[in-house]
């Protein structure tokens, strides 16, 4: 890895559990890590609940749009976690990988997205805390 570790968060929509990853880890992180997200069937919008949830612990996503995976985009990852998107990750000798299993959070409400969004910022912690120790 370089100074500045990447890492890329990979949904299938780019809406919710990425979308909120990848706010995490730039709140928490600040410029010591290059923070990405995508999908492999990206939404038009990022899901509205992921929105509420993420902006009730302070951290505003919505300048953030849903994006496709890009083979240079996870080519020039240090790490990729992936959340539900399975076969359609392309893999690189190297890179570290990590499949998040979480609940996908469409189509449900703020008390449902709650949970998800702690889980989600207990693991952005833990690796956060590994990429410093990797460094």
């Amino acid at each position: 890895m370089t100074d500045k570790p990447t890492v890329l968060f990979v949904c299938v929509h780019n809406a919710g559990r990425s979308q909120m990853a990848a706010g995490w880890l730039r709140h928490l992180a600040g410029d010591s890590v290059e923070v990405r997200s995508a999908g492999s069937a990206p939404a038009d919008t990022i899901n509205p609940a992921a929105i509420e949830a993420m902006a009730e612990v302070g951290i505003d996503i919505t300048d953030q749009t849903p994006k496709l995976l890009e083979y240079e985009a996870a080519e020039s990852s240090d790490v990729i976690i992936t959340m539900g998107c399975g076969d359609a990750c392309p893999v690189f000798p190297g890179k570290r990988y990590e499949d998040w299993k979480l609940d996908d959070p469409a189509g449900k409400g703020i008390d449902a997205v709650r949970p998800i969004r702690d889980d989600i910022r207990t693991r952005v912690e833990t690796l956060l805390a590994e990429l410093h120790t990797a460094a």
